[in-house]
């Protein structure tokens, strides 16, 4: 079998890793529990090798379909072997084609391949149970985002929710909302399958709903820190009444960046003797976070949020509860907003079957995969992975030796 030619290092791509032994397969394990949805007549490619394909395809930087089917059609003999593309009659191996991959993505279970993502990405070989950062706790985001351009023909665009760690952040668990229902009832069959015991959990106001804090509390041992506003009356004007002017600022912190300018200060208050039996579920602490935010060339905007939190004083202090809030916003940016400018998830329109959900999984996958590799900046690495496809074998650890032929290993 000729060699693969060899191929430069690009810098971006040597800072990442290290990849471990114990790593190589894992991607192809985890991916052989997904059920097969085609027809076994005709089944030429496996459907691991299939999936293979879109991982490595995706962290390169693939947006559609269309690139994905090209991603392969560049890929050498040596890389589709890896991958487990078997040889056809004439001897060549043949990369699959657009309709192969689009029937596929389309048929697939969409909660399996999802469940498997994300245990894959919550191994403990990735994820430092102790969490990362000065935080003392792991803390996991569940927000939701909106597929727009999967729209089509009077049919709703379709919205995922997504249980997503603060840092790195990393998607554990992920649902389709359905078109007649709403975020709300997704949040405990979302979590359920997750190892919660001891994680801070955030999310907005529409997930404070005493029911499910209650149910994370009791039965998966987890913290909160809940956003409250007015779906919750009675507790938002507890703690919007509670004597705020007398406590002084506990924290405060600014950051400058990307043409702009934040500040952020944070005040808690034990609430258990002043708000009673009426209290939130299990909240110990009440929480205010008044964030300044100046963009250039614009007037600065002020914001007031208030939230309470299962946390108590000698589990976290006001530093640590204003990062968790923070953390929490921030997963628009290190998410939801690199899906939609780096891999242009709102600007697709794929729109049949699973398609949609499937594509959003493989990009969760390809960013949690570099974020645990060490990427800071994700545009800049899939770009360095685009032009030679065994760079995406060796992100995923595809190979059963750390290089292919000819080529001289970054780690």
């Amino acid at each position: 079998m000729p060699a693969a030619p060899s191929s430069p290092i690009p810098a971006v791509l040597a800072k990442l890793g290290p990849l471990h032994q114990r790593d190589t397969g894992r991607l192809r394990v985890h991916l052989q529990r997904v059920p097969d949805p085609r027809s076994r007549r005709g089944r030429w490619y496996p459907l691991v090798g299939l999936l293979l394909i879109c991982a490595c395809a995706v962290v390169s930087g693939a947006r559609t379909v269309t690139e994905i089917t090209e991603w392969g059609q560049r890929a050498t003999t040596t890389v589709l072997e890896q991958l487990g593309i078997r040889r056809h009659l004439p001897g060549r191996r043949r990369a699959p084609s657009h309709a192969t991959l689009t029937r596929l993505l389309a048929a697939l279970d969409g909660d399996a391949l999802d469940a498997v993502i994300g245990a894959y990405l919550a191994a403990r070989d990735h994820i430092d149970a102790d969490g990362t950062g000065s935080a003392p706790r792991p803390a996991i985001a569940v927000d939701g985002k909106a597929l727009s351009g999967s729209a089509h023909r009077g049919q709703r665009h379709r919205h995922l929710l997504s249980a997503v760690t603060h840092a790195p952040t990393v998607t554990l668990a992920q649902r389709e909302v359905g078109a007649k229902t709403n975020e709300t009832a997704a949040f405990r069959p979302l979590l359920e399958p997750l190892d919660l015991a001891g994680a801070v959990v955030t999310f907005d106001a529409l997930h404070s709903v005493k029911d499910q804090v209650r149910w994370l509390v009791q039965e998966k041992k987890a913290h909160y820190i809940a956003v409250i506003k007015g779906n919750q009356p009675t507790a938002s004007a507890q703690v919007k009444a509670l004597p705020w002017e007398q406590v002084s600022v506990a924290h405060t912190v600014s950051e400058t960046g990307h043409g702009r300018r934040e500040s952020r200060s944070v005040k808690t208050m034990a609430i258990a003797a002043n708000l009673g039996g009426i209290a939130f579920p299990k909240a110990r602490l009440a929480l205010r976070i008044h964030r300044r935010r100046q963009e250039s060339g614009k007037r600065q905007t002020r914001e007031t949020v208030y939230a309470v939190t299962s946390l108590d004083t000698h589990q976290a202090s006001p530093a640590d509860l204003g990062r968790y809030v923070r953390g929490h916003w921030g997963i628009e940016n290190s998410s939801h907003y690199v899906r939609d400018v780096v891999f242009a998830e709102d600007a697709s329109t794929v729109h049949t079957g699973s398609a949609p959900r499937a594509m959003a999984a493989l990009r969760n996958l390809a960013i949690g995969r570099l974020r645990l590799l060490g990427a800071d900046n994700i545009a800049k690495t899939t770009r360095a992975i685009r032009d030679a496809p065994e760079h995406a074998v060796w992100i995923w650890g595809i190979t059963d030796s750390p290089l292919l032929p000819g080529l001289k290993s970054p780690w």
